[in-house]
């Protein structure tokens, strides 16, 4: 700045003040532009936490809020449980004599090497008004048929275990994409705060194949993925409060956490980690109350308990997750991940040596459970509100190669899975698709997992064309490539 008092003199007569004093106010205002843009890039930081698990309208008018989902991992046979198919007991031992033209793939291979027809060693019964054929090892789950939709002639495009899992619990069979309960949990939100959308109860003996990748929010925000709740002790890792420290004491560290959070968040780009961290920990305080409480069993009664094989060592594994699903959609989870088996093994239904004896301890283990989940569901008025899922990750073949023998066990087969749906809009006794005389192939055209998939969307108020979500250049949906929703087993 001059110090020359001619030009101080000259530029206050122009402007009607000095240089210096024109400087000065130039030098406020910039501090006050500044001030307010951190204040508002502050305030942006802090408007941009939204709650992720806030509870959101459906845009379908559906009955079903929730959705449990029974998954037997291993491939369950389906011409031991759901499909009758008496052409196999006549060609025991037999090849086929007529292979379906739309055979494909492996399935196609093995069939021109020699190969023989394995019936079913369990007896059919007709159930129910809609004269529905079960097999002998689900007779409490037979009592039910009325309530059931089944879709048969589904199709994976991977036979093998985990592609296969993946591409039932994702949409897609590679790693890294969003479970079914993500996208359930992204586009219906939470009707419960205290407790997390979506939970995961796995078998008490181990870990499915894929492991966490089952219930994985893939590229969903954090916040989607599925909580798995632990068989015993403290429902949810980490959930304790540690020792000597008060609820109003962890209550001001969380407050300071989040300010601390929210700051951070305000200085950059939104990050979806950061803020499902900071409505974790928000979760977490609230479940130290309503977890605890929600696996307590001790207000159940003897006569609940018994309807779900409690009282069974063989039934109380698989009946302790079931009865915790009915507990889980009183208290408005919105998805409930059941999974029956345990990795590759004698505890999964992955039975390629001895279907027979294979299938006695598998369907024992989940029948009387699954029935009374539908029954207590019923008697509550949950069932309307409350969609029910049972799958599994592929069929299985109803032949062999080479011999039958003494102990004959079934190969995989991604043509011809059978799930079935029960509660809200379901049309009980209902069918869609079907298979060969064979069960080798979809009789007509085969079901895609995605029709499934759009399906049970739509059963609970959401299009799959419309939950999207923009990933890495495209956007991105359950369905993938879209999926048809199967009309004949809506009501």
């Amino acid at each position: 700045m001059s110090n020359d008092p001619i030009q101080d003199a000259r530029w206050s007569q122009a402007y009607g003040s000095s240089r210096r004093e024109f400087l000065g106010q130039m030098f406020h205002g910039f501090g006050a532009l500044a001030l307010t843009g951190l204040m508002a890039h502050e305030a942006r930081g802090a408007a941009a936490i939204v709650d992720p698990l806030a509870f959101k309208a459906p845009p379908l008018p559906r009955k079903a809020k929730n959705c449990i989902m029974l998954f037997m991992c291993g491939g369950v046979s389906q011409v031991d449980s759901f499909e009758y198919k008496p052409k196999l007991n006549e060609f025991h031992g037999k090849p086929i004599p007529h292979i379906p033209k739309i055979a494909s793939g492996e399935l196609q291979g093995r069939l021109t090497f020699p190969h023989q027809c394995v019936g079913s060693p369990f007896k059919f019964q007709q159930h129910g008004l809609s004269r529905r054929y079960v097999s002998e090892l689900f007779p409490n789950l037979a009592r039910h048929v009325d309530d059931l939709a089944f879709i048969h002639g589904i199709q994976v495009d991977n036979q093998n275990h985990g592609p296969a899992t993946l591409h039932v619990a994702t949409g897609s069979q590679f790693p890294g994409s969003p479970s079914v309960g993500s996208w359930v949990q992204y586009g219906l939100g939470s009707a419960n705060q205290n407790l997390p959308g979506y939970v995961v109860i796995q078998d008490p003996r181990g870990a499915p194949t894929n492991g966490a990748a089952v219930w994985s929010n893939g590229y969903l925000p954090a916040a989607y993925q599925g909580t798995f709740l632990r068989p015993t002790g403290t429902p949810i890792v980490d959930l304790a409060r540690p020792e000597g420290v008060s609820a109003a004491q962890q209550r001001q560290d969380f407050d300071a956490l989040a300010w601390l959070n929210r700051r951070h968040l305000g200085n950059g780009p939104r990050d979806g980690e950061l803020e499902a961290r900071i409505s974790a920990y928000e979760l977490a305080f609230r479940m130290q109350t309503a977890a605890p409480e929600l696996v307590d069993l001790a207000g159940e009664t003897d006569e609940t308990k018994a309807l779900y094989g409690l009282d069974n060592p063989r039934t109380a594994g698989f009946g302790r997750q079931c009865l915790l699903a009915r507990r889980l959609v009183e208290r408005g989870v919105r998805h409930t991940l059941l999974l029956h088996g345990v990795q590759i093994g004698k505890d999964s239904w992955d039975d390629h040596g001895n279907v027979k004896d294979g299938m006695i301890k598998h369907s024992r283990e989940v029948d009387l459970p699954v029935a009374g989940l539908l029954a207590d569901l019923k008697r509550r008025g949950l069932l309307d509100e409350t969609l029910v899922v049972w799958a599994s990750e592929m069929g299985r073949t109803s032949f062999v190669n080479g011999s039958v023998g003494d102990k004959v066990g079934r190969d995989h087969n991604g043509h011809v899975l059978c799930m079935w749906m029960a509660g809200g809009d379901v049309k009980g006794g209902a069918t869609a698709g079907g298979t060969d005389d064979f069960s080798l192939c979809a009789a007509d055209e085969p079901i895609p997992i995605r029709d499934v998939h759009a399906t049970l969307l739509s059963l609970l108020g959401l299009d799959d064309a419309n939950l999207t979500y923009q990933y890495a250049g495209r956007v991105r949906r359950l369905t993938d490539i879209g999926g048809e929703v199967l009309r004949q087993i809506i009501a």
